[in-house]
């Protein structure tokens, strides 16, 4: 029996926005007009796609790009939390649901030492070509009306379940923390006894309330949090509740 924490990354694990921190490498640190405009909603992956050709196009090396992206600020107590959980992987499973893509994430997570405290990264899939332009495609497909179209969060949370229960590991509980609106969807599948931890101040606390004051699907307990410290306290509250 396990705890499984499970993390979106930008504005949670760090304190900003990967796919627009990525824009300080480029020499004036501004895109053109008309890429800004070309966004659509629900089409970010596609649209960072575009950003990411350009960037490529201005002569900027992988290299270029990993300095800056390894200087992105990780949100206050998130390193000592995840720390933590690198140092207790017996009892507790960790993964990043996320609408990054795998470079950025394994660069700023790399840069910290804080690899080994996450087991997967669910999030879109990135390489450089053979140019040195970074290549950025969907995480997967789905039919999930609420969600971009690069990636349903409770679909991909669906998935590492079944797969994990098909190998014997069943989770006593389970901690999703996030902070947008695309972490709305997944909290409907969660159980009770599960927590869901908004972000103070962010949209996904605001989406909550409204859904505890009516009736709804939500079973989940809702615990917001303003910084990694106080998540810690509450997975060790959970572990010493836990213990035989």
């Amino acid at each position: 029996m396990k705890t499984l924490m499970v993390f979106n990354f930008d504005h949670t694990v760090v304190d900003d926005n990967s796919d627009t921190w990525v824009i300080r490498c480029l020499p004036d640190q501004t895109l053109p007009t008309s890429l800004k405009d070309s966004y659509q909603k629900g089409h970010w992956t596609d649209y960072m796609g575009r950003v990411m050709s350009y960037i490529g196009d201005q002569a900027v090396s992988p290299d270029g790009i990993r300095v800056v992206m390894e200087t992105l600020p990780f949100t206050e107590g998130m390193a000592e939390l995840l720390t933590f959980i690198s140092a207790h992987k017996s009892a507790v499973d960790c993964v990043v649901i996320s609408d990054s893509n795998t470079v950025f994430i394994d660069w700023i997570l790399g840069a910290a030492g804080l690899r080994s405290a996450v087991d997967r990264v669910l999030t879109n899939p990135a390489r450089f070509d053979g140019r040195g332009y970074l290549k950025v495609r969907r995480h997967h497909s789905h039919d999930c009306a609420r969600c971009p179209v690069n990636l349903c969060k409770r679909k991909a949370l669906e998935q590492y379940l079944s797969e994990h229960a098909a190998g014997g590991i069943d989770y006593h509980r389970i901690f999703y923390v996030g902070d947008g609106g695309n972490d709305l969807c997944p909290t409907s599948c969660l159980r009770d006894g599960d927590v869901v931890m908004p972000r103070r101040g962010f949209t996904l606390e605001g989406l909550l309330s409204k859904l505890q004051g009516r009736q709804s699907s939500l079973k989940a307990k809702v615990v917001p949090w303003s910084s990694g410290t106080e998540i810690l306290e509450e997975l060790r509250a959970h572990m010493r509740q836990s213990r035989p």
